[in-house]
């Protein structure tokens, strides 16, 4: 089961150029770490899908395994894994996020790919 649900998950990072596994979706968002990280791509209108990990507890257990990482939201940009909470923030108030999604060929609003001074 394992391993259907890894396929999965990898089938669903290389197939969309940005995906957010999170708590809830972008539109209700259930928890607070996972509204940041929507809050952030919808601020610089990045089109991405997101998945609900409190629909499915293979996938939410699954895609802590698939990354290594032990915590919800995760983010892959193009089938990397980029990075939970803290990161998103944290690459977004640099201007890392930007250049993240200007390297990879990602869209978004370019007027809005850093944090207001």
């Amino acid at each position: 089961m394992v391993d259907q649900v890894h396929y999965w998950i990898k089938n669903t990072v290389w197939t969309n150029d940005v995906v957010l596994f999170m708590k809830g979706n972008k539109n209700f968002p259930q928890c607070g770490f996972s509204a940041q990280v929507a809050q952030v791509l919808g601020y610089m209108g990045v089109e991405y899908k997101d998945i609900n990990v409190l629909d499915d507890m293979q996938v939410r257990e699954g895609v802590k395994q698939y990354s290594d990482w032990p915590t919800i939201p995760q983010l892959y940009v193009k089938g990397e894994f980029v990075g939970g909470c803290d990161i998103v923030r944290e690459m977004f108030q640099a201007g890392e996020l930007s250049e993240l999604f200007d390297a990879k060929g990602v869209g978004y609003d370019k007027s809005r790919g850093k944090m207001p001074a």
